[in-house]
């Protein structure tokens, strides 16, 4: 075991010239299947706006989410009750409501 990371040690030092020309020969051939620059920017965002309203309508599904669970801690809270129901029930719908705007906000800011 020791031998073969001492010999793989010495191939590293003595072959420097022929690994850093196999890496540069790497390089130069991946560079001649890049794709035009604008090309690339115009299918990513072709890609971003088609996945937009599945995102749009997965942050509506969080915020009812919330909303629910926001509805059952309110609702212990009340019948426990805390002095400080109101602020939690703020809090928890305007949670809900920010989601809602945020998405809304979004989608109307890009013009998806």
């Amino acid at each position: 075991m020791l031998n073969d990371g001492i010999k793989l040690k010495r191939f590293l030092k003595t072959n420097k010239v022929l690994i850093s020309t196999i890496l540069l020969v790497m390089i130069i051939n991946g560079n001649g299947y890049a794709q035009d620059g604008v090309a690339g920017i115009n299918e990513a965002n072709q890609k971003v706006r088609s996945y937009f309203d599945a995102g749009t309508e997965l942050m509506y599904a969080v915020g009812a989410i919330l909303g629910l669970i926001g509805a059952v801690k309110v609702y212990q809270k009340w019948n426990a009750g805390d002095p400080d129901t109101g602020k939690v029930a703020a809090a928890w719908f305007g949670s809900c409501v920010f989601l809602v705007v945020v998405a809304t906000v979004i989608k109307s800011f890009f013009g998806v």
